[in-house]
């Protein structure tokens, strides 16, 4: 048995001689003989910045250039990047008012009444075209608020002042 140095940590060990003579026992652990084997990088993720090792592969297979420390956060990057006209699976953009608002971190309660309650809330177009999907043309109602905008005069004007008094402030 010979006393040996780790190529990758130098720590001593003891190595059989016969190993020796095979070109083993160079290394203390599989730990050591992995990490001093590696061919890849180390490189920061894409959206969390959490340095993660990339294989030789990896970095050749990278279509976009950049790189991500699990699926999550490539999701999230995908996520901003494919969306609307960019998604594969957009057709016309008419469903897409809800996540428009959504994403514009408009608070999700009536304009009219103030309830809070997600089950109910429906989106309004103010100027009633289905096509027009800018926020300013959208806004949160509820159910029984919505109804009541479309077929009373009365709360339909109640409605546009609140909306004006709200682009006011």
């Amino acid at each position: 048995m010979a006393v040996v140095s780790c190529k990758h940590c130098s720590i001593s060990f003891t190595a059989k001689d016969s190993a020796i003579k095979l070109g083993n026992g160079k290394y203390c652990s599989m730990e050591c003989y992995k990490i001093n084997n590696r061919n890849g990088k180390e490189i920061p993720c894409a959206v969390c910045l959490k340095v993660t090792y990339k294989q030789q592969r990896d970095l050749k297979r990278s279509q976009s250039g950049n790189y991500f420390c699990s699926k999550s956060c490539q999701t999230k990057w995908r996520n901003q990047i494919y969306v609307g006209e960019r998604h594969r699976g957009y057709t016309t953009g008419q469903s897409s008012y809800r996540e428009a608002l959504n994403r514009a971190d408009v608070p999700k309660q009536c304009r009219l009444c103030e309830t809070k309650d997600i089950r109910v809330l429906a989106v309004h177009h103010v100027d009633k075209n289905r096509h027009n999907n800018k926020l300013s043309n959208l806004a949160w109602l509820c159910h029984n608020c919505h109804f009541l905008v479309h077929h009373n005069e009365d709360v339909r004007v109640q409605f546009m002042a609140a909306l004006a008094q709200l682009v006011e402030h």
